[in-house]
């Protein structure tokens, strides 16, 4: 069991890391600790231990934009919006929850991430820099293939790139936002769909009370419980996940 949460662990920093490999050929630095007077000459790792604890401290940002979890966590948001529910379930249970089907979602893409890079990497067969080349593919190819020609074409003609053979060609600082603000919409429209049938509750609810002159009393007391009913009785969160899980194409 450990073995597989370190081996998740660093399939995750890598893909983390593949963002830099655009900007910066040279492998990660080692690190060395020095005790006492260097002799007076500049310390040359500081600035790559510098850089590298940066690059640290923005993986998980990385991380969400690269992964299915913006378009889980966004839906799932948007879920508990138009239920009215105020802060149930909890952001703590949402975000645990959007971080497991994203897990599920990206186990074919880190299964080829470790067969391809990570394992040849740990078995010396293939250099850092190699290693994050292969780990790219497979998350090029997961982002390619839910991101929009729409959005892709906007950062690439603001690049001035030419058009790439393959999306292997397409650079990460391309795809990434593209990817992001794909999933952003797909996110939009499904919860617009979702907001539909809790929208007409609450439009029936508010005719009711107008029409019966209980103009005081607030129409979300009275369409809370039947929203809530109606989400139970359709079985709700199993058709929401069944949604997001279908939208993805792996």
């Amino acid at each position: 069991m450990k073995k597989k949460v370190l081996l998740v662990c660093i399939i995750v920093s890598l893909i983390s890391l593949l963002s830099v490999t655009a900007a910066f050929a040279d492998p990660i630095p080692n690190i060395d600790i020095q005790v006492g007077d260097s002799g007076g000459k500049p310390s040359t790792s500081s600035l790559s231990i510098l850089l590298l604890i940066t690059v640290i401290s923005i993986a998980p940002a990385l991380l969400v934009l690269m992964t299915s979890f913006t378009r889980i966590v966004v839906v799932l948001g948007f879920v508990r919006t138009s239920l009215g529910t105020q802060q149930m379930p909890p952001n703590q249970v949402i975000v645990g929850l959007a971080l497991f089907l994203t897990l599920f979602v990206m186990t074919p893409t880190f299964s080829s991430i470790n067969d391809v890079a990570l394992q040849p990497y740990l078995k010396g067969e293939l250099t850092q820099t190699q290693a994050l080349n292969k780990a790219a593919e497979p998350m090029k190819k997961f982002m390619f293939s839910n991101t929009r020609e729409k959005d892709l074409l906007l950062f690439m003609k603001y690049t001035k790139i030419e058009k790439p053979n393959t999306y292997k060609d397409i650079p990460l600082t391309v795809m990434v936002p593209a990817f992001a603000i794909s999933e952003l919409k797909t996110a939009f429209q499904m919860g617009f769909m979702i907001f539909i049938p809790f929208l007409i509750i609450d439009i029936v609810v508010s005719s009711t009370l107008m029409a019966m002159g209980m103009m005081m009393l607030p129409p979300v007391m009275i369409s809370l419980p039947f929203k809530i009913l109606l989400f139970v009785l359709v079985d709700g969160w199993y058709l929401v996940v069944k949604s997001l899980l279908m939208s993805f194409n792996t």
